[in-house]
């Protein structure tokens, strides 16, 4: 029997973080646990996580260089004319705020999860991909009680899984008629279970040649969308070098170009590297919501909206453009997706920052395998000039931000978030907690926090009176929310301090977090 590893997990579910221990008490690394958490999260997350979407793992192996693996989703070869396309909207009710997205066969992309699974195996796995699947395979068969959290998501994309009769039949309530999932109802899906064995045993090739490959061209087909074999057939899994920037001290390794996420969360840290714990809640927080309005603006300016690559993200950090806008920022002389995240440390260090996404989905499941598509094409976040401006065959521009901070001693930090175009945001308010309040981790994902995005500052409930009525006063055009609020992202991090052997972990509670620890002095949030 192999020793089992020592390591933390946080995630945004309990069976998906109970499937990364497992793999643990068996023996397997971070990257193994982070791979079981993923098929797990496809029956315990089905908004947020399927095969049919993408995502990114950024790999600290214990010992060699850091890598992106980028296995996002890629648009299609061609583009449909207008009116052969199945391409609709609908509105996404989160309580306080709606957002429309748009769903259909027109809104699939290429899915990238299933190649950037093995891709990872391939180069760090340590467990046979048949031991990885068994606790998802389990899950699937057996059923599992949807969470509240999940229960909540799945209703408000409502109309995208009443949307065609397969998802109806996978997602519709057996306890009140005519509704969804309720919480605590069990799902089981034994078709994504064979389908997840048939892959262990068949790899890829199942997925992007074989009989999944040509269900799902036939329903690009038969429904109008754009995707066909060729464009299974060439997908690639991209292996990238982690965009890296100093900031307290410490090493923060992120998601490079064509993720924007991972740039524009740099370049809000070029302009906080003086963020004073000395200051009031109130300054600190202004200063916050201008570096979130001048990233904004320096994204536009960049040529960033339009896209994202190298020579865009080196004009975008270099010192010659951010000068003025550091110039701008308070105190100085002066002149603006539904995603799930997991993280997982082993004692060895190996640290997994784990991102995916299946969009909200595009409303249609597959024939065979349970599998519902994504809705890439579909997302104003990831299409800012408009839909169909797509440039064919190129990898998806996306706000997941996976990121690794190396601080002093060897100490480590996976962490990463779901939320659109709150990642960013997100994350960046979680580092500036732990790197410079010196926050322990729960109270770091926990704090309240700010979002600016088109002018407009939402206000997280859980500030003091006095910073609030700051915030309000200082901006204009503001939103004040009652509470901790999903709007806002759900940040799922993992720590470890190689020097006491200690781990620590976080899971958002906005978003379902849980956490875990296998061996070794740690805590978290269980």
């Amino acid at each position: 029997m192999a020793s089992r590893t020592t390591g933390t997990i946080a995630a945004g579910d309990p069976v998906t973080v109970a499937a990364a221990a497992e793999i643990l008490e068996d023996g397997g690394n971070a990257f193994d646990a982070a791979l079981a958490a993923l098929f797990a999260a496809c029956v315990a997350e089905p908004v947020l996580c399927s095969l049919g979407g993408g995502g990114f793992l950024l790999a600290q192996p214990g010992e060699g260089a850091a890598v992106l693996y980028d296995f996002f989703c890629q648009t299609p070869r061609r583009r449909l004319p207008g009116d052969e396309v199945d391409f609709l909207p609908i509105e996404a009710d989160f309580g306080a705020a709606i957002q429309e997205f748009h769903i259909g066969m027109g809104s699939v992309a290429t899915p990238g999860i299933v190649a950037g699974c093995f891709a990872v195996h391939d180069d760090l796995g340590s467990l046979p991909m048949t031991r990885l699947i068994e606790p998802a395979v389990l899950a699937a068969r057996r059923g599992v009680a949807l969470a509240s959290l999940q229960s909540f998501i799945l209703d408000t994309v409502g109309p995208i899984y009443q949307w065609s009769e397969e998802s109806r039949r996978l997602y519709h309530s057996r306890r009140v008629p005519g509704q969804l999932l309720q919480p605590g109802e069990r799902r089981a899906v034994p078709a994504l279970a064979d389908t997840l064995e048939a892959l262990a045993r068949e790899g890829p090739r199942l997925f992007y040649e074989g009989e999944i490959a040509d269900a799902i061209v036939r329903v690009n087909i038969d429904g109008g969308g754009a995707l066909d074999q060729a464009d299974l057939s060439n997908y690639q899994v991209a292996r990238r070098q982690p965009l890296r920037r100093d900031f307290a001290g410490a090493e923060i390794l992120g998601n490079p170009a064509p993720s924007s996420g991972g740039p524009l969360i740099a370049f809000a840290l070029a302009l906080l590297e003086d963020f004073d714990a000395g200051r009031d809640e109130s300054e600190r927080l202004h200063r916050v919501a201008r570096a979130m309005a001048l990233t904004d603006r320096a994204r536009r300016h960049s040529g960033l909206s339009d896209d994202s690559h190298d020579d865009q993200v080196a004009k975008l950090l270099s010192e010659a453009f951010m000068a003025d806008y550091r110039a701008e920022m308070p105190g100085r002389a002066g002149k603006v997706g539904g995603t799930t995240h997991i993280s997982v440390i082993d004692g060895m260090g190996n640290t997994a920052a784990l991102s995916v996404s299946n969009g909200e989905g595009c409303g249609h499941v597959l024939p065979i395998g349970g599998i519902m598509l994504n809705n890439m094409l579909g997302e104003e976040d990831l299409n800012p000039n408009g839909f169909f401006q797509w440039c064919p065959d190129s990898r998806i521009t996306s706000m997941m931000s996976p990121t690794v901070v190396r601080g002093p001693g060897g100490r480590l930090l996976a962490l990463g978030s779901g939320g659109s175009n709150r990642i960013r945001s997100a994350i960046l308010q979680t580092l500036l907690n732990t790197l410079r309040l010196d926050l322990d981790l729960a109270d770091a994902v926990a704090a309240p926090r700010i979002h600016l995005e088109r002018d407009l500052l939402n206000i997280e409930g859980g500030f003091a009176e006095t910073t609030s009525r700051t915030l309000t006063e200082a901006f204009n055009s503001h939103k004040v929310w009652p509470d901790r609020n999903f709007f806002f992202g759900g940040v799922h991090a993992a720590a470890f301090d190689p020097e006491t052997n200690s781990f620590e972990a976080a899971g958002d509670p906005r978003r379902g977090g849980h956490t875990m620890t296998v061996g070794g002095p740690g805590h978290g949030d269980c």
